[in-house]
């Protein structure tokens, strides 16, 4: 192999790019009279129906084998099918978790009893997962768990609480990072992961309010929730290998370069108008394509990882960091430009989708791993601390 070769672009196969025109023809009449304000919502939003018809043109679990209800393809089918939901705004945020992290989770740890149980209905769009990781006090210092489930004579008991919970009132189950021995000091030590029904009794789900009126956090409580002896997915106590493995699916995907994508969309046709073109415009959709272009890259590549059955911790941490900032840097950027036009000049659902995302935007720091986590994981994985 020659230098040139090894510094190629990861490029997506003939045969999943092949999956962006049927999508996109499904998206473009599917979300034809979506205003973009609401379109911006994208993989926060929800639409139960919309996720159950995903499942029934076979768009979800596309990567899970086809005897649990999936479509056997690889990553990058499903790459190219994230891409055009969040480039359409599409209202993924029923199924999002349960098709990008936790079927996978669930395949590659579950028992065979568990992937037949859980994996088919999440291949249909029946089936909803959210992620029990985070916890008060310990923000996003994952390995300071508390919740624990204790064994009894017919599975687990578990109490505790669990915080910044994505769509978990809507949601059927959770997977959860819990201790199973030993006390919050001991770090890694003693976790190991359980699946929730968040319909048992002793749970408890509250909804958390966002500056923009939203309510897609939650926190939830466990007070001495009965679990069978089949809740636990994997092997007890290597809940830390299986949660990092996991993370790797949640950092690199898409979704971590595009959440402020309908946004620019709608303002770079406003710039391509004679009424919104001026040099300054041009030059910051020059700035920020040339953002965008390398991270699409660089999470391309991770696809690759993960496609031969690699854990691209690092990588993938590195992804969300420099992938979060552009997302803030969108709102950030296009609201110094509208608001240096003449008043009136702007089109108002602009201005609606403007304001939606820039309450949003200092959230996309906060999902998937704050910047001091991330940057901490990246500089042991260069060995600089």
């Amino acid at each position: 192999m020659s230098a040139l070769d090894s510094l190629a672009l990861t490029a997506i196969p003939p045969e999943d790019e092949a999956l962006r025109a049927p999508v996109r023809a499904f998206l473009a009449e599917a979300m034809r009279e979506v205003p973009a304000s609401i379109r911006a919502r994208s993989w926060s939003g929800r639409d139960s129906d919309f996720s159950r018809e995903l499942g029934r043109r076979g768009w979800l679990g596309l990567t899970l084998p086809s005897a649990y209800g999936g479509a056997g393809r690889s990553p990058f089918a499903r790459y190219v099918l994230v891409e055009e939901l969040l480039n359409a705004g599409a209202p993924v945020g029923a199924h999002w978790i349960a098709d990008r992290q936790s079927g996978p989770l669930i395949l590659k740890y579950g028992t065979e009893a568990q992937k037949r149980f859980y994996l088919p209905p999440i291949c249909r769009g029946e089936s909803f997962f959210c992620i029990g990781m985070s916890e008060p006090e310990a923000g996003s210092d994952l390995a300071g768990v508390r919740t624990r489930a204790t064994r009894t004579p017919n599975g687990w008991s578990l109490s505790g609480q669990k915080i910044w919970t994505t769509q978990a009132h809507h949601c059927h189950y959770m997977i959860a990072l819990v201790r199973t021995s030993g006390a919050a000091g001991d770090r890694q030590q003693g976790l190991s992961q359980v699946i929730v029904d968040l319909s048992l009794p002793g749970v408890t789900v509250r909804p958390i309010s966002d500056l923009a009126g939203d309510s897609h956090f939650c926190e939830v409580f466990f007070d001495n929730v009965q679990l069978a002896e089949d809740a636990l997915i994997g092997a007890e106590g290597k809940g830390w290998e299986q949660v990092t493995a996991e993370l790797a699916f949640e950092r690199s995907g898409p979704e971590r370069l595009y959440s402020s994508i309908v946004l620019f969309d709608e303002w770079l046709a406003f710039v391509r108008t004679d009424a919104g073109r001026t040099p300054e415009a041009e030059r910051l959709a020059g700035r920020i394509f040339s953002r965008l272009a390398p991270l699409r890259a660089m999470s391309l590549a991770v696809t690759e990882k993960l496609a031969r059955g690699e854990s691209p911790v690092v990588e993938a941490a590195l992804v969300k960091d420099l992938g979060t900032g552009v997302e803030q840097e969108i709102p950030a950027a296009i609201a110094d430009d509208l608001f240096s036009r003449d008043a009136g000049a702007v089109p108002l659902e602009l201005l609606r989708t403007l304001d939606y995302v820039t309450q949003v935007a200092p959230s996309f720091s906060l999902r998937g791993g704050t910047r001091d986590i991330l940057r901490g994981m990246i500089a042991r994985g260069l060995g600089l601390r």
